[in-house]
């Protein structure tokens, strides 16, 4: 089956158990990964999957905030000491991707030497918008309500026909209910119920509306700075569908 990985589960405040939200998809044969969101460096935690740097060809950063682009530069510098010489493909909505492009030239990668291939990929703006497809997903993008433009993702396994839906950062609206239309599994923020954000409780009848049959709550505040305790009862008291907790390392089979 195909697997998401999660590399890292907390909102922009992290600890030591908790790094920052990305993750990993993995196709039925664990063909070609595909990184999505990269706020701190992932490089040290391929291996622990049994996966080569060389083999993934896409990463999707989903916004041009800390927390989910700020390991970009770290990473592509590993990758090219390593002697990656594979093309890496990288998509993105054009706020992010232009802020991601001039990063790499704050960091003179334009003059190191013998640099692997970086193409971008610019997604509109919209919902339900093709961001990527290869032979194990369709991967469509929609807008979220965040303090800049970010996109949540809708990601079909093209061999068993299953959803695997990504809120990424948003406030509840009903793009997100249409993005989550049906999802097998919604992976859904739980940062609180702030501007920009969702509680638990959001995430939950946002599940709920949208008929999604598994709730996994991510990009939350780590123990270390609130009690987590509550977020899984504050879900099922509005959904009825399995609700739980996203943690570091934890495989999503869909």
């Amino acid at each position: 089956m195909a697997r998401a990985i999660i590399l890292g589960s907390s909102a922009a405040l992290s600890d030591a158990e908790h790094d920052y939200t990305h993750f990993l998809l993995t196709g039925e044969d664990g063909r070609a990964p595909i990184l999505v969101d990269c706020g701190s460096n992932p490089m040290p935690k391929f291996p622990i999957f049994n996966v080569d740097h060389n083999t993934i060809q896409d990463v999707i950063v989903t916004h041009f905030h800390a927390d989910h682009a700020s390991g970009f530069p770290n990473m592509l510098t590993e990758m090219w000491l390593l002697h990656r010489k594979a093309p890496l493909r990288v998509y993105g909505l054009d706020h992010c991707i232009t802020r991601l492009e001039d990063t790499m030239l704050g960091f003179a990668w334009d003059s190191m030497p013998v640099k692997f291939q970086i193409e971008y990929f610019r997604v509109p703006d919209a919902d339900n918008v093709p961001v990527m497809e290869n032979s194990d997903f369709r991967i469509t993008g929609w807008q979220t309500k965040h303090f800049i433009p970010t996109m949540g993702l809708r990601i079909e396994n093209k061999v068993t026909g299953k959803v695997l839906a990504y809120s990424c950062d948003t406030e509840p609206i009903p793009a997100i209910v249409e993005l989550a239309r049906g999802a097998d599994v919604l992976i859904h923020e739980a940062a609180g119920a702030t501007p920009g954000h969702s509680s638990a409780r959001s995430a939950g009848e946002i599940a709920k509306a949208a008929g999604a049959k598994a709730l996994f709550l991510i990009h939350y505040l780590p123990p270390q700075y609130s009690d987590i305790t509550h977020l899984v009862p504050e879900a099922e008291s509005v959904f009825d569908g399995f609700v739980t907790l996203c943690e570091d390392y934890d495989v999503i089979e869909f």
